[in-house]
């Protein structure tokens, strides 16, 4: 098969430009402070070999990180990248990614996770064949596995029973999605004219844009392919990590920021053609409005339940007929019981769920 090149405008050089060969796939290492741990996911990374560029984003970490990248780039020149940049978040390192990306396709990793090398192997064979076929996928998913560090347990989130497997489909031929297998940027490989094409930025300096990342650029995914395999390794337990529950309510402003520009991105079901992919996007932020309202709930301040009321009243002034459809549904009716008693019912039903999916 013939290579495939691109150009890149130098910034440094206005007016000059490099000529690269397009790897087959990016995969963004957003890092800050992330020296204990980052190795380990870069490691994972490698046996991608010259097919993969590793972009490894320094977020103004104030530790080692910036030196491990460097080591990195210098050991692996060609397949590993250092960036570094001043501290803008994960949002803002996903942003740099994307934009410094030359790969057909792009991953995002977290420095404190990594994927499982035979299923990467298996999945890189599939991308390289669309490429030599010229298939158009516009995202690939996999299943990823939660990698619980308090009990050293572990549990596969996959798609089997509701996507079709092993040939490119469209939205059409999804299934109805659990609560618990939403698409997860652990989950998905987009090809990265299409993240481009959605205008896809995240905001900076804010947590829980991964939400983001999975539900802006839909509407520009026309053509999907699942491979049964589990590729990502989700790591979580730590207490400093942003899904554990008391991190989430000290950071709850900022879900609630994400929640509403998920609000402000679509009119759902008008502004998306397709019809199951539009009521897959309602649900999912059905599914975000009721988790931002339960973190509220169980913080129980006078300060973050009206907080709470003011984020469905937003959600009412802006699209009424979209907030009746989540809040008469059943996650818009848990996130609103009526009184006090039922908030107590709610937080009990949200901490059996907790015990058996361990998701924070």
């Amino acid at each position: 098969m013939q290579s495939i090149w691109i150009l890149h405008w130098e910034k440094k050089n206005t007016g000059k430009v490099k000529k690269y060969k397009m790897k087959l796939l990016s995969i963004a290492v957003p890092c800050y402070n992330s020296e204990a741990y980052m190795r380990k996911c870069i490691d994972s990374l490698l046996p991608g070999g010259e097919d993969v560029e590793i972009i490894i984003v320094d977020d103004g970490s104030s530790d080692g990180t910036a030196a491990i990248a460097d080591e990195y780039e210098a050991k692996y020149p060609g397949i590993c990248r250092a960036i570094h940049q001043e501290n803008a978040g994960h949002g803002g390192a996903v942003n740099t990614g994307i934009t410094n990306a030359r790969g057909m396709y792009f991953k995002v990793v977290d420095s404190d996770d990594w994927l499982d090398t035979d299923s990467y192997k298996i999945v890189l064979n599939r991308l390289k064949q669309f490429r030599e076929d010229r298939k158009r996928v516009d995202m690939f998913i996999c299943n990823y596995v939660y990698e619980h560090v308090e009990d050293g347990t572990s549990h596969t989130i996959g798609y089997h029973k509701v996507l079709p497997e092993e040939k490119i489909f469209g939205w059409d031929e999804a299934r109805h999605f659990r609560m618990d297998q939403k698409l997860l940027m652990h989950s998905v490989i987009y090809r990265t004219k299409v993240l481009r094409e959605s205008g896809l930025k995240l905001p900076k300096h804010t947590f829980y844009v991964d939400n983001l990342f999975v539900y802006i650029p839909l509407p520009y995914v026309k053509t999907l392919y699942y491979l049964d395999v589990d590729l990502y390794r989700y790591f979580i337990g730590r207490n400093d990590q942003s899904v554990n529950e008391r991190v989430m309510i000290s950071r709850i402003d900022q879900q609630i920021y994400v929640n509403k520009l998920m609000i402000d991105a679509y009119c759902l079901p008008q502004d998306v053609s397709n019809k199951h992919l539009a009521r897959y996007m309602l649900s999912y932020l059905a599914m975000i409005c009721c988790v931002t309202s339960i973190m509220l709930l169980i913080s129980g301040t006078p300060e973050n339940l009206e907080k709470r009321r003011e984020l469905w009243q937003y959600f009412k002034k802006k699209y009424p007929s979209m907030y009746w459809r989540v809040r008469l549904g059943g996650r818009g009716i848990v996130s609103n019981p009526p009184g006090k008693i039922s908030y107590g019912i709610v937080v009990r039903c949200y901490r059996m769920a907790q015990k058996i999916y361990k998701f924070n």
